[in-house]
């Protein structure tokens, strides 16, 4: 919205400075956080006042980890409504909205939606099942048809969108995807990062704390693939219009840095599934539309790691009744090795710092 008072620098010369990408994303961050550090207060009373607490775990099937978690009773869940509140008016205020900004707050906020309806079902039944994976998976494949559908039928974006690259490589591995490919593979993206985050939000300032390098990360990809020159010296492919992704990532930096400053040790809120699907699916579609789908798995590589964890304890406990971490997800294994939960958070917080740098350096090996 704010962008277009660039249009106006012929008679006022100060307003040009709105067309700049990187100064709006810079309004952005600071808008976010004062966006979030305001609404705070208010969600935290109402979360409290309709007693949104985190539900309770089952001893015998957590163990000690119970214990360990035992003062996290009643802390309010559904921090990811501060974070979605953050976000979406500073998106509004300060992003061009074209076809992927249009996109990224689609499948955003459907996910986020759809996270929200599975902590309400957790924190009224009082159990840990909410909302039944098979419905959390159709809303997904719904929100997946509908932001390739707009991709595709749109006439700048059917081709670009429709081409596969893969890092270290300065051309596109396949010049134009089937459709039943795209459709596919952005499912597996958007679901699998999504499920990952959500599998990472377990401690105090764990998945917030690891999501911050990805967007910021990210945010680099969507300019250098928008600005036409930087992108044909990386031998990148140039998206026209994907620059004001960084925008949004950049909304996502300002907001997570709030919700850290009360999420961290000990926490005063938690995020609950509102917010790491939401944020998880909002990466992921992300990843897709920068042409960066792949280093993901490297940028993301905390989220790699906490997903591979559980996928390798249910297989060896399935074939050979053998488990191969305490438990999994893996940050809960090196809790029960007796990591204090801040250990186990900061050197997580440096691993997934590490796997960002090493995702940007991509840019340059083709």
């Amino acid at each position: 919205m704010l962008s277009h008072l660039g249009e106006y620098a012929d008679i006022w010369g100060p307003l040009r400075v709105f067309s700049y990408l990187t100064v709006r994303c810079a309004f952005a961050v600071v808008t976010a956080m004062v966006i979030g550090f305001v609404l705070a207060p208010w969600v935290f009373r109402k979360l409290k006042a309709l007693k949104l607490g985190q539900s309770v775990r089952d001893s015998k099937e957590f163990g000690r980890l119970v214990d360990l978690h035992a003062g996290k009773k009643d802390t309010p869940t559904m921090g990811g409504l501060l974070i979605f509140m953050s976000i979406v008016p500073s998106v509004l205020l300060w992003a061009e909205l074209n076809v992927y900004v249009i996109v990224a707050l689609i499948v955003y906020t459907g996910l986020t939606v759809i996270g929200f309806l599975d902590d309400y079902l957790k924190v009224v039944k009082k159990n840990s099942k909410g909302l039944d994976s098979r419905w959390k998976l159709a809303g997904q494949a719904f929100l997946t048809c509908v932001s390739v559908a707009i991709l595709l039928f749109n006439h700048d974006t059917h081709i670009l969108m429709s081409e596969l690259w893969v890092p270290f490589y300065k051309y596109p591995l396949i010049k134009e995807m089937p459709l039943w490919f795209i459709v596919i593979f952005f499912f597996f993206v958007v679901s699998g990062t999504s499920n990952a985050i959500n599998l990472t939000d377990g401690i105090d300032g764990l998945a917030i704390g690891c999501t911050i390098p990805v967007v910021l990360v990210y945010a680099i990809f969507s300019y250098v693939s928008g600005h036409a020159v930087i992108a044909d010296y990386l031998f990148i492919r140039n998206i026209p219009g994907v620059g004001e992704l960084a925008v949004f990532c950049a909304t996502v930096m300002g907001a997570g840095l709030v919700f850290l400053w009360y999420n961290c040790h000990p926490a005063e809120v938690f995020m609950g599934d509102t917010g790491s699907l939401g944020l998880g699916g909002l990466i992921g579609a992300i990843a897709f539309m920068v042409h960066e789908p792949f280093t993901l798995v490297i940028v993301g590589g905390i989220f790699v790691m906490e997903a591979l964890s559980v996928i390798i304890q249910i297989i060896t406990f399935k074939l050979w009744n053998k488990r191969i971490f305490k438990m999994a997800p893996i940050h809960h294994h090196f809790e029960l090795k007796n990591w204090p939960e801040n250990k186990v958070v900061v050197r997580f917080w440096i691993m997934a710092l590490i796997f960002a740098l090493i995702g940007l350096s991509t840019l340059k090996l083709r």
